[in-house]
Formats: structure tokens, C-alpha cells, sequence
């Protein structure tokens, strides 16, 4: 147990009320961290740390934020940092993605909606928490990146290159933060049965496409991925920085 105990940390999960940050939020906290819920709404924001203290008493706080803006993501790490004291593990889940469909009929305030707040966002908050975990010299970033960052798509092109993008954040912080004992990671996941990727396993026709050629031949379940953001955050993956963790029933094998 000792390898996966959290007890102790403190971790920021972003897009927690829903889906892969949901999990995440509530497997760290099952691990024994203080975890921050934090999404846009402020009920959702609520319910999720509602549902977590009652099964772990004191270990979960809400702080609504949207990650577009730069003052919401600094109330964000201050008030975690007047909770707590400390921010030992951030994980930048939250994302968006306003339009599917082919990459020459994107809108421009689209395209810079999703590099914002994929990868500009993460490039901020990372930097917000990063001074502390130099002076502490440790701390882990766990950016959750997708297989679509490692490939191209006919309809989820820009998506796909702030994906790409965020990969080569985490590698970008890995180098420069390493020497302080910072670890920075990303994770991939594959297709998962959640609201956000609800136009990709909705319709039928798609999610056998998707999956017939699939090692395991099914889509993952959030919960899925989240114990590889504990992994991540805790002793076990002590040597891992700087890494893409692809979690996707092998389809990009295949």
C-alpha cells in the first residue's frame, strides 16, 4: 500500500465533476489525499465533494474556476494553498472541444478556444504551482493529454493538435523541472464512455468502427484511467517523468 499511499498530499484535479476527472478525484482521495474539486459549475462543484466527504471525511473542497481565465486558475492554486498549505500534485484534466467535423471549417474562435484552454491553460496553471514544488523539490504533474494527440483525425483536428501539444508540455517541464525533484507526465487515454466524448460511442455504427479493430474490443470506463493519475502521484511512479501513459484497450496498436 505504501507505494499508492497519498496520505497526506494535496492534489488539484481539473474538469473533476464529471467523467475521467471525476474518478481521479475520488481514487486519490480513496489513496488518502486532500483533493480540490474544481469545474466551471459551482453545484457540480459541490455534489462531487458532497459525495467524497461522505466517504472520506475533510477530504475534499470545492473551488469552482473556469481554466480560460488566468484570475479564475490563480484563486484556484491561492485557495488550496489557504486550505492546505501545499499543492503537492496537479492534474490538469479540464478540457474543450466546440467542433467536430473537418479542420478547414473550423470557426477561428473556435480553433483558438481549444488551444487556450488545452494547452495555454495547462501552460498557466503548471507554472502557478510550479515555484513551490522547486523550493519543496517534489511535486507531480499529471496533464491528461489523449491517443488523438498521437495521431491525425478527419473531424478532431484541432483537438488533436492541443493534445499533441500538451504531450510536448509535459516532456517541456519534465527537462527544465526535473533537477528540482518536479515529475511531469502525461496521460492518454483511448476512447471512454463519458459525456465529453459522447459523439464518438453514441451511435452505434461509430463505437463498432472504433472498436472492431481494438485489441479488447470495448471502449474504457473513466475509472479506468484513474489509477494511473494515482501511479503518477505517488511513490510508485517516482521514476517516470516526461512520459505519455496511452491507456486505450490497444488501439493505437492494432
Amino acid at each position: 500500500m505504501e507505494l499508492f499511499d497519498l496520505k497526506g498530499k494535496v492534489a488539484i484535479i481539473t474538469g473533476s465533476t464529471r467523467g475521467i476527472g471525476e474518478a481521479i478525484a475520488h481514487r486519490m482521495a480513496e489513496h488518502g489525499a486532500n483533493v480540490v474539486i474544481s469545474s466551471r459549475k459551482a453545484d457540480a462543484c459541490d455534489k462531487t465533494t458532497n459525495e467524497i466527504n461522505a466517504k472520506y471525511p475533510g477530504q475534499a473542497i470545492a473551488v469552482p474556476c473556469n481554466i480560460s481565465s488566468k484570475e479564475d486558475l490563480q484563486r484556484l492554486v491561492d485557495t488550496t494553498n489557504d486550505k492546505w498549505g501545499k499543492i503537492d500534485s496537479l492534474v490538469c484534466n479540464a478540457a474543450v472541444n466546440p467542433f467536430y467535423g473537418s479542420s478547414k471549417d473550423i470557426p477561428d474562435d473556435a480553433f483558438d478556444k481549444i488551444m487556450s484552454s488545452n494547452v495555454k491553460s495547462n501552460h498557466w496553471l503548471c507554472n502557478m504551482v510550479l515555484p513551490q514544488m522547486i523550493e519543496r523539490k517534489e511535486g507531480s504533474i499529471t496533464i491528461v493529454s489523449s491517443i488523438g494527440g498521437l495521431k491525425g483525425s478527419p473531424v478532431l483536428g484541432a483537438y488533436c493538435i492541443s493534445k499533441a501539444a500538451d504531450f510536448q508540455l509535459a516532456r517541456n517541464l519534465a527537462v527544465e523541472f526535473g533537477p528540482h525533484n518536479v515529475r511531469v507526465n502525461a496521460i492518454a487515454p483511448g476512447l471512454i464512455k463519458t459525456d465529453f466524448a459522447k459523439a464518438l460511442w453514441d451511435n452505434p455504427e461509430t463505437l463498432d468502427r472504433t472498436t472492431s479493430t481494438a485489441p479488447l474490443r470495448r471502449i474504457g470506463l473513466p475509472d479506468e484511467i484513474a489509477g494511473a493519475a494515482v501511479f503518477l502521484a505517488s511513490k510508485a511512479g517516482a521514476f517516470m517523468t516526461g512520459q505519455g501513459l496511452v491507456i486505450d484497450g490497444g488501439v493505437t496498436i492494432s
